[in-house]
């Protein structure tokens, strides 16, 4: 009953808008957020993704796919994230440099075509998270309203679920320069490679996982279930081959397992706000 209530109030929210740009990732929040606005009765909705070498280009096709299915309104931006040092260093808080360069062009769309308000799908959990990205949105005014209707990642794919939207146990697809360890570049040339390496693993079966590229070093995580998967040794020498012609030198397994976000367990607690590197 809560969780109809919450969503109740989303839909509500949503329903007092016009004319709204969405910035879709073709994530589980931000699809949820997309399925809502199409159900508040709003009429003018604009999903614009933002295509970078940062974004899988597997996740752009699917965000395209998703929004033909919904009948919403998409445009594709480029948007120029490496063209900044400060991103392209990769400090602690690059996200906020990536968000400000995404959200900026959307502000200049909104201004441009009488956009009345621009939504991000940051959520609930978001809140409790390290997620510079969030001083960006309130820099330049964007909204959050599953944030504000209280919504966390379970009740979001609760009600995906119901809605039978495809993303409710989609793994989360963050972008790939989340691979990098802080302080190490961030290239062009370095992304294409880690996504390569991610898609060539996922062909054994694995669905949630990470390579972390550590210059010479892949980190593999994956989910300690799946461990027994890289442990045959047909497969472990298909991977090592491939990643290695990718220029890897060496391939492991974190025997942590996969964890969201485990490269900010290397942050000090001087770097717990956003803005600071």
């Amino acid at each position: 009953m809560i969780l109809d209530d919450k969503f109740t109030k989303l839909k509500e929210t949503l329903g007092q808008m016009e004319r709204v740009i969405i910035a879709y990732s073709g994530g589980v929040d931000s699809t949820l957020l997309l399925k809502a606005a199409s159900m508040s009765g709003m009429k003018d909705i604009l999903a614009v993704t933002a295509s970078s070498e940062s974004f899988a280009p597997e996740e752009l096709s699917f965000a395209k796919k998703m929004t033909s299915a919904l009948n919403i309104n998409h445009r594709i931006i480029k948007t120029e994230e490496l063209r900044d040092k400060n991103y392209v260093n990769n400090p602690p808080n690059r996200c906020y440099y990536c968000k400000k360069e995404l959200f900026t062009k959307l502000k200049n769309i909104s201004i441009k075509e009488n956009f009345a308000f621009i939504l991000d799908g940051t959520n609930a959990d978001d809140k409790h998270d390290w997620r510079p990205g969030m001083q960006a949105a309130s820099e330049t005014g964007i909204l959050s309203p599953l944030l504000k209707a209280g919504l966390g990642k379970k009740e979001i794919r609760d009600i995906s679920r119901k809605l039978e939207l495809p993303t409710w146990n989609k793994p989360s697809t963050p972008c790939l320069a989340s691979r990098f360890p802080y302080g190490q570049n961030i290239t062009a040339k370095a992304l294409e490679r880690v996504n390569s390496a991610e898609n060539f693993i996922k062909g054994f079966g694995l669905k949630e996982l990470r390579v972390r590229d550590h210059s010479q070093t892949a980190r593999i995580e994956i989910v300690p279930e799946e461990f027994p998967v890289l442990m045959d040794k047909a497969v472990r020498k298909e991977i090592v081959s491939f990643l290695k012609t990718l220029g890897y030198k060496y391939i492991t397994l974190d025997l942590q397992g996969f964890r969201s976000g485990s490269l900010n367990e290397l942050l000090s607690e001087d770097a717990s706000e956003p803005g600071n590197p």
